[in-house]
């Protein structure tokens, strides 16, 4: 992956900084986007620590103007896109289907959704044209199942699924592979808020085999795996990585 061009977007803490920095550890040169500027310079003076020719874009998935001056900048600047890691989500707020509106709905659905969608859109118009690329969408353990007070979160990685499936029958045609990582639960930030208690977190792990939350570094390796020509006979797959938690 040494000179690899790859972009990470949400990239400034949780899985997305872990994965920005295990692909600079690897020798790539690393972009992150996000709304939040200082954490994002923040960690590009730490992956120029490992050598990485990083750069930060502040950039905001549920624009198009901004995806897309995202997406050139990276390819005016480094000459191509190798990589594009679409992390960027949002849990929104916990709560009943009889309570959702549809602020709520736009909340969650336009940074999950929408941002996967316009970032796959411009992603795929640079790899198209090279003819080479690979796209990692990040979804869920809720992608494939229901969970109650998430119906919002559920659907939107419900969604994320169908458009990655649905773009790696395009992709195919020139050359890109399109896959999607579906975490269990994870210890970052975002689990902490969604689980909204100790209590309901520990009780939440409890239906995990492995017995424990996932690591960011953990979604990192697979991420990179996928990422990797040892998997280049894999596209249109949703990779689950969460400790048992599917399999029964």
């Amino acid at each position: 992956m040494v000179g690899w061009v790859v972009l990470v977007t949400g990239g400034q803490a949780g899985i997305g900084r872990a994965t920005a920095i295990a692909f600079a550890r690897q020798g790539a040169i690393v972009v992150v986007a996000g709304r939040r500027e200082e954490a994002g310079v923040e960690l590009v003076k730490d992956l120029r620590a490992f050598g990485s020719n990083a750069e930060f874009i502040k950039a905001d998935v549920r624009r198009e103007d901004d995806v897309r001056l995202m997406i050139d900048r990276t390819v005016a600047r480094f000459g191509r896109l190798d990589v594009a890691v679409n992390n960027a989500g949002t849990e929104g707020t916990p709560g009943p289907v009889a309570e959702q509106t549809p602020a709520s709905y736009a909340a969650v659905f336009d940074t999950n959704v929408l941002g996967v969608l316009l970032c796959m859109k411009h992603e795929l118009r640079v790899m198209q044209a090279q003819g080479f690329g690979n796209v990692v969408n990040i979804s869920s353990t809720m992608g494939s199942r229901g969970a109650a007070n998430a119906s919002l979160y559920v659907a939107s990685k419900h969604a994320v699924e169908g458009l990655t499936k649905s773009a790696a029958l395009e992709a195919a045609a020139f050359g890109v592979r399109v896959n999607a990582i579906a975490p269990g639960p994870i210890e970052t930030a975002m689990l902490d808020r969604f689980a909204g208690s100790g209590e309901r977190k520990a009780g939440m792990l409890a239906g995990i085999p492995l017995r424990r939350s996932g690591k960011p570094e953990e979604l990192a390796d697979a991420i990179l795996f996928v990422a990797s020509d040892k998997a280049s006979f894999i596209t249109g797959q949703i990779i689950g990585v969460n400790g048992g938690r599917t399999a029964s």
